[in-house]
């Protein structure tokens, strides 16, 4: 449960197996809330419904209420959201959902619940049905083709915003991955994106980028700020600058690394979000100054964590920011200590209680080790990490499962994420190039052919996707025949597309090479002749 379930006057229950037995015993549907700490909507649904005496009446004596803190619960957060937060979900006691809603005010809560007290006692557990992304037992599998690539390219042509930048009509979502593809493919509609979002999502004084915003030209920003969304940033404008030489794209990182290492760094790693509060955010510097800030959670997830890790370690390789190595290396040691236990599963975060072994957790910490060990030549419990989840977590049709096949309600049930997916199938074929161990890139190919079956499907919010197939079918990885931190180990970093891996390779002979599947397409022993090699200069 979260800390601001006592504000309210509903009598809300731990999420479980006696909720459930509770409302099979008492003949009661189950009202299910699922809340973020970082939600100003959360807040006032708090206030102005679950905090009205009648309406909380109603609720304890007509229901089995449940209430999630869905960031520290993603299992049930992925079954059970109707799309926003807060979600109010009603479920039947075998855990299937009767209907739901986002916000809702007082007078279109009632309706709601008089609507579902309606279906429930005409009905009873006949009105309840499975949510169709769980109806299915594994994703369309197909085979890895070039065509996914040229799909996604064309679904980037197709829907790019050519009057304001970024991709889509109506909402803008800053859409990380897709600006990495982009920058490799369609640079310009990139680069536009990347200053759309450096125009209008950055906090330009507390530092930070909100989350979306709800207009077309990047008007109306909805302002939370959260640790996965800010550090996947961090890695596009890092990504960005290595790309263009832009030293607003360089700046832009920086600050956002300088937002990250203060507000939302919690002496041990970085907190897992800050509240949207509009009044703060729209307020003069001065104003600022003189008001609290919005809400922390400070929280220490480990998948966001492992992002974290990632974004500020490319930042650091293009830029030399000891900031960033730092404080990329204090959450890695954090983390890896507190959060992983010995066989290699990930715990979710830093709470007593919390899961073990969830897809998210184990693909963002592996995606964070696996560039510490590009970067910084160590990259921990990687190898750990990554048989656990294969051992664990993937199926024999190849797909990963996002959690253990048990739990309450339909949460026994297979889910099989896909961006999770593409985070872990990125990770494993960095993980196969640096320890030279192919059981990592097939584990990688067979998730990524798991869902190939529905990529002439895929829009361009999962354009990691292709990017991640096109790796598996042309694999290029940079080996320096140095320690990390030499300069031509820097200059390889800067230097290599970033969809090609850099293994740093102390005791060998002191040449970076280029190798295209076993094939040495480019060489040098200095950062001049690797350069000159890499970009046929010589």
């Amino acid at each position: 449960m979260d800390e601001f379930a006592a504000e309210t006057k509903v009598e809300w229950r731990e999420w479980g197996p006696e909720a459930f037995e509770r409302a099979a015993g008492s003949g009661k549907p189950l009202l299910l809330s699922l809340t973020v700490p970082w939600s100003p909507e959360c807040r006032a649904m708090d206030r102005g419904v679950f905090g009205e005496p009648r309406i909380a009446a109603n609720i304890n004596d007509g229901f089995v209420p449940v209430r999630v803190n869905a960031d520290r619960n993603p299992l049930v957060r992925e079954r059970y959201t109707m799309g926003g937060f807060p979600s109010t979900v009603f479920l039947t006691p075998a855990g299937e959902v009767i209907s739901g809603a986002t916000f809702l005010g007082p007078n279109g809560f009632r309706d709601i619940l008089d609507s579902v007290r309606e279906s429930w006692d005409a009905t009873g557990t006949a009105a309840g049905s499975v949510p169709r992304q769980l109806q299915d037992e594994a994703p369309p599998a197909g085979t890895l083709r070039p065509h996914i690539q040229e799909h996604m390219i064309e679904q980037l042509l197709g829907s790019f915003d050519e009057e304001f930048g970024g991709w889509g009509s109506d909402v803008k979502f800053p859409l990380a991955r897709t600006i990495e593809f982009a920058l490799v493919r369609a640079r310009e509609q990139a680069t536009r994106t990347l200053e759309a979002i450096q125009t209008h999502l950055l906090d330009t004084y507390d530092g930070g980028f909100y989350r979306y915003t709800t207009g077309r030209d990047w008007s109306n920003p909805r302002r939370e700020k959260l640790l996965d969304e800010n550090a996947a940033l961090v890695r596009a404008f890092a990504h960005g600058y290595r790309y263009t030489g832009t030293e607003a794209y360089r700046d832009t990182a920086m600050r956002t690394v300088e937002y990250l290492t203060t507000d939302l760094w919690t002496g041990d790693a970085f907190a897992g979000s800050q509240a949207g509060d509009d009044d703060y955010y729209q307020a003069g510097a001065t104003d600022r100054e003189d008001a609290d800030p919005p809400h922390v959670d400070e929280t220490v997830f480990a998948d966001r964590n492992g992002l974290a890790i990632d974004g500020l370690l490319w930042a650091h390789a293009y830029t030399d920011d000891e900031r960033a190595q730092r404080y990329a290396e204090r959450a890695r040691e954090f983390v890896c200590t507190q959060l992983v236990d010995g066989d290699g599963a990930v715990i979710h975060d830093d709470d007593a209680d919390s899961h073990r072994g969830l897809l998210v957790d184990q693909a963002g910490l592996l995606q964070g080790l696996t560039t510490s060990g590009q970067v910084l030549g160590e990259s921990g419990p990687a190898e750990a990490i990554a048989r656990w989840t294969i051992d664990h977590r993937q199926q024999e049709t190849g797909a990963f499962r996002d959690g253990p096949d048990e739990g309450a309600g339909l949460c026994g049930r297979s889910l099989h994420p896909l961006d999770s997916t593409v985070e872990l199938a990125d990770a494993l074929v960095d993980l196969a190039a640096l320890t030279g161990e192919d059981s990592y890139r097939e584990a990688a190919r067979d998730a990524v052919e798991s869902f190939a079956g529905a990529a002439e499907r895929m829009g361009v919010e999962v354009a990691g996707y292709a990017s991640v197939a096109a790796r598996l079918q042309d694999p290029q990885r940079l080996v320096v025949g140095t320690d990390a931190g030499t300069d031509l180990h820097r200059a390889a970093l800067r230097l290599a597309d970033h969809e090609t891996t850099v293994v740093p390779a102390p005791g060998e002979d002191g040449v970076a090479r280029r190798y295209e599947g076993e094939t040495i397409t480019a060489e040098g022993a200095t950062p001049q002749e690797l350069e000159a090699a890499l970009t046929g200069s010589a």
